[in-house]
């Protein structure tokens, strides 16, 4: 299956993807350097959520895919030099409305979870800022 969408995104940042299928992605991204947050290296939440915000929007895969809303729950922490692995099931769809449930692993382990509110539009979210005359 091809990547529909977030074509340009960083992968040292992100994630590489491991395994897509219809509503389902599989994401991996080891934890660098700049992601820490302390001389200890704890990796801040930011980089393993927008890991797993990619893989919810790989799940979706439409060029059009947008997040509107999220729950989430980091239940471990994460250190620079660790790999996780995103997995982003599509669990439910309603209108342009689809629901996916991310889990964040560590090995075994679940380090994040999360359901991902992601919405479908018509256009590209940025298509009337990109129309609209400088100001």
């Amino acid at each position: 299956m091809d990547i529909q969408t977030h074509l340009s995104i960083a992968k040292e940042l992100c994630g590489e993807v491991i395994a897509l299928s219809a509503k389902e992605s599989r994401v991996r991204l080891t934890m660098i350097q700049t992601m820490a947050a302390d001389e200890a290296g704890l990796v801040h939440g930011g980089f393993v959520f927008g890991m797993a915000d990619y893989a919810a929007m790989l799940a979706v895969n439409h060029p059009n895919v947008v997040l509107g809303a999220a729950q989430t729950s980091f239940t471990k922490p994460v250190r620079v030099g660790e790999t996780l692995e995103a997995h982003a099931v599509v669990q439910e769809e309603s209108g342009r409305k689809r629901r996916v449930e991310v889990t964040v692993y560590r090995g075994e382990g679940v380090v994040f979870t999360g359901v991902f509110q992601c919405y479908v539009l018509d256009k590209y979210v940025l298509a009337m800022q990109l129309a609209a005359p400088p100001r």
